[in-house]
Order: structure tokens, then sequence, then C-alpha cells
């Protein structure tokens, strides 16, 4: 992803706030045989106040990736959206796409048996937790034999980024007004493209660019 640094988003917290809004990735390796990709929930490590981020693959996909062994793309993507140059007003403009992104980079370590039912647990709490008879790992009918087979099939890891690239791009090189009109267009759900995060994730910038104003 080519940075600009109009757009450029590099605050701990804020890209902390975006993993965790957005936990379904994609991650990406090279290899002899050429790009691969694949996609998984991955969650911020909790024992840490970085980017450290932890998941798990299914095998083979350890293996399709090197996982340990060379570096790993993950592509964490959040709200996104079309903008349309109708609601730039008269001035002449084009079609855009805003967007919340981040870029980690690194070799991930491979997490011991342990450490990966620990990812699994937490994986499936965050997102049982939302359902209204929640069914966690260790509850019945599931029993210890069937959760550690099930453990057997995957291949967890954590991920130290050395490298981020990440972008906020929420019309900032566009006046207040404009800016404006674009958040209550989205609001209104106009066009087939909007994502409904969106119009939030752009008020939430331009508020906070107003107040360091």
């Amino acid at each position: 992803m080519r940075q600009n640094p109009s757009f450029a988003m590099t605050d701990v917290a804020e890209l902390r706030r975006l993993i965790d809004l957005n936990p379904w990735m994609t991650l990406v390796s090279s290899t002899a045989d050429g790009l691969v990709a694949s996609h998984y929930a991955v969650l911020l490590d909790e024992g840490r106040d970085d980017l450290t981020v932890v998941g798990h693959v299914g095998k083979p996909d350890d293996l399709i990736h090197g996982l340990g062994e060379r570096e790993l793309l993950v592509v964490v993507q959040g709200p996104h959206g079309y903008i349309s140059p109708g609601w730039y007003g008269d001035a002449p403009s084009v079609p855009t796409w805003n967007f919340v992104s981040a870029h980690l980079s690194g070799i991930p370590e491979v997490l011991s048996p342990e450490e990966n039912l620990e990812v699994l647990d937490r994986l499936v709490a965050r997102f049982e937790g939302g359902m209204p008879q929640p069914r966690l790992l260790w509850e019945r009918p599931n029993d210890p034999d069937f959760v550690r087979r099930l453990e057997k099939g995957t291949v967890g890891f954590r991920l130290t980024p050395t490298r981020v690239v990440a972008k906020r791009k929420l019309s900032q090189n566009r006046p207040d007004e404009v800016v404006e009109t674009i958040i209550a267009e989205l609001e209104a759900g106009a066009g087939p493209y909007a994502d409904p995060r969106l119009p939030g994730e752009m008020r939430r910038d331009l508020d906070v660019r107003k107040g360091a104003r």
C-alpha cells in the first residue's frame, strides 16, 4: 500500500482500535510458488499493549505460508466506501474510495499447543459472546478430547510486526463543509457501495481534526 503523509495513520491506540473492530483479516506470504493468501480471524495479543496480534491457521496452511519461517503480511481492512464526485459540489472532481486499512508485516512466532488452545478459546469467546446463547469452546457438548483434537488440526501464531503501513483516507483533503456533505450522503445510504460504518469513521476523524485546531 502506497503511503501518503496526508493520510498516514500512526497512533498506536487508533491502530489497535482498527484491529479490534476488524478481526477478519487477509494473510499473505511470498513463496517459491508465488503469492498465497488466506483469510482468518485475528485478535490483538491481550498480554501486550502494542500491535502484536495472535491467530491460527488450519493445516496445511501453515506449510503453504511457511509459517514461522518467512515474512507474513496481515492486511486489516476497516470501513470503506465509494465517494461520488457529485458530493463535492460544482468543482471539477473524480470519484474516489474512502477507507481505513493497515498492513502488519513480520515473521510470526509459532505457538505451542497450549498457547494455541488459549487463542482458540479467545476466538470462540469473542464471537460467541454476541450470540443469544453462547457456545464456548470448553462447554458441552464439546469435551476436552474433542477440543484437543480440534487444536491438532490448527497452528497458532503470534506476530509482532516489524513494519506497519496504515492509512486513513477519509476526505481530509476536502473542506469541512464538503466532508459534512459526504457524511450526510453516506448516512442516508447513498449509492450501492456504501459501508454504513464509514460515516462514523469520517465523523470521528473530522471531530478530532476540528478539536486540534
